[in-house]
């Protein structure tokens, strides 16, 4: 029988073969049917048979299958000048890739990237930005309260208290990092992103801080001129306080920011002279200009798992 399976060309006739000895009624499994007839060293002698019967079968399978494939790749012909098919490689999320461009082009204008606690106690987050217990931002509906009386951070305004108090003036930072709020719409999150500006020497005034933000805006948005509005506003944290609008796709204006003159009390509040030094603080969702840049209308897109996103198929 060994010799038999080695001279066989064909799979077909192997697996002809194979049935006859294996099938229902093969050679092989008649005689393991009678096996309870036979002693000890008999069955033991019929299982080694069957064992190695089995294994011959396996080889020569393997032998013909790749003799088979060999034949075919012999008729075709392999050009290695082909260029080879292009890998499926990863990319980023949007938002993180929007983080670095912006990170790299603050620290191109010389501000220090700084990162703080997510989970906030009042001082920081409320108290030392100038915001009073009466104050409207401290609402329920509007802040994460935890049972010990922190917060989950609204702001990442924290960061920059966090900077001064360590550094003193004068100071140069953004802070970044994720905020939480009782929102959620096609414009809101109640996670979202901010990153925050803060520019703290003497002789600092709000011009120095629209040239910068003017700046910052054109290197972002790939645009050679920028037209920005003007709106005063109220923060606790600043005064003045304005709001800065951009002119986008046409005649729509388009929030992009709340900034403002840093208020006396919060640099009284971090150890910082307000007679000698001035400043100005900016803020925004880096999330909100992903949107723009990407051209989408619903922020929850960022977070429902598009996995095109992340494997180069673009936004």
């Amino acid at each position: 029988m060994q010799e038999q399976i080695k001279n066989i060309k064909t799979l077909d006739e192997l697996a002809a073969l194979y049935a006859s000895v294996f099938g229902k009624n093969g050679t092989m499994t008649v005689r393991l049917k009678g096996m309870r007839d036979l002693d000890n060293d008999a069955r033991a002698e019929l299982n080694r048979e069957n064992a190695t019967l089995r294994e011959l079968f396996k080889v020569r399978q393997t032998e013909l299958e790749n003799a088979a494939l060999m034949e075919k790749l012999s008729g075709q012909k392999l050009d290695a000048t082909l260029n080879p098919m292009p890998e499926n490689r990863g990319t980023l999320h949007p938002l993180t890739q929007c983080l670095r461009e912006i990170s790299a082009i603050l620290e191109s204008f010389g501000y220090k990237c700084h990162t703080g606690p997510e989970i906030e106690d009042d001082w920081h987050n409320f108290t030392a930005l100038n915001t009073p217990a009466y104050h409207p931002a401290r609402d329920m509906q509007d802040t994460f309260f935890l049972p010990n009386g922190n917060v989950m951070r609204t702001q990442t305004s924290a960061i920059q208290i966090r900077a001064m108090e360590e550094s003193g003036a004068p100071i140069k930072i953004f802070g970044i990092g994720a905020t939480y709020r009782k929102e959620m719409d096609a414009t809101h999150s109640p996670m979202f992103h901010q990153i925050e500006g803060l520019y703290v020497d003497k002789n600092i005034t709000l011009t120095d801080l629209i040239g910068d933000v003017r700046a910052f805006l054109k290197q972002f948005f790939q645009m050679d001129d920028i037209e920005l509005r003007i709106r005063p506003s109220y923060f606790p944290f600043t005064e003045p306080s304005i709001e800065i609008d951009m002119k986008w796709q046409g005649n729509k204006w388009l929030e992009i920011m709340g900034a403002g003159m840093v208020h006396p009390n919060v640099l009284r509040n971090c150890n910082i002279n307000p007679d000698v030094y001035q400043g100005f603080a900016f803020g925004f969702g880096w999330d909100r200009l992903a949107m723009l840049k990407y051209n989408l209308n619903d922020i929850r897109e960022f977070y429902n798992g598009d996995v095109r996103w992340l494997c180069g198929a673009g936004f």
